[in-house]
């Protein structure tokens, strides 16, 4: 199958090196902290507060693109956490008893939640502001890569996860932008 051919080629990138076990543990489990925190600080503070002679409106702009973006997030992982709990997909390390999981996860596998999540924020992101929004997209690319490589999901989940984060995102823009 060939989704367990892809994850076995990129799990096999692991376990050969503690500093790149530490570098891909590091981008599927720190990051996304940083990136949380990296788009809330992007979103408040973007320049057009600091440009404008309103700085109160385009605060009030900013706190709707925040609210969008975070929102589409978390709602795709809501959506995710209700399939997983419907497929009830293994994890990667179940499946296979030779995997030594770089990461600890004890619940199911497809999709994942940070793939959702994390494409879901770069959508909206890009969105609203392009540039930056193509890196938060490319982040959310490399936490579901990591994220295969440490053992915790298989590229399906991370795909899946990918489009339903781009779907919500999509969507949820297309309503709150009208308002």
């Amino acid at each position: 199958m060939l989704n367990n051919t892809i994850f076995l080629s990129l799990y096999n990138l692991s376990h050969y090196s503690i500093f790149w076990d530490k570098v891909f543990s590091f981008v599927a489990h720190i990051l996304p902290y940083l990136v949380i925190i990296g788009a809330f600080v992007f979103l408040l503070f973007h320049h057009d507060i600091i440009k404008s002679k309103n700085p109160f409106y385009e605060l009030i702009k900013k706190w709707k693109e925040i609210s969008i973006a975070f929102f589409s997030g978390a709602s795709a992982w809501v959506v995710a956490t209700i399939i997983k709990m419907i497929v009830k997909a293994p994890r990667p390390y179940l499946i296979f008893p030779d995997i030594s999981p770089l990461l600890s996860k004890t619940d199911f596998s497809f999709p994942s939640g940070h793939a959702t999540f994390f494409m879901a924020l770069g959508v909206a992101i890009y969105l609203s502001h392009k540039k930056a929004g193509v890196i938060f997209i490319i982040l959310a690319l490399l936490i579901g890569l990591a994220r295969i490589i440490t053992g915790v999901h298989f590229p399906v989940d991370i795909f899946v996860g990918f489009i339903l984060g781009i779907i919500v995102a999509i969507i949820f823009n297309l309503i709150f932008k009208k308002r």
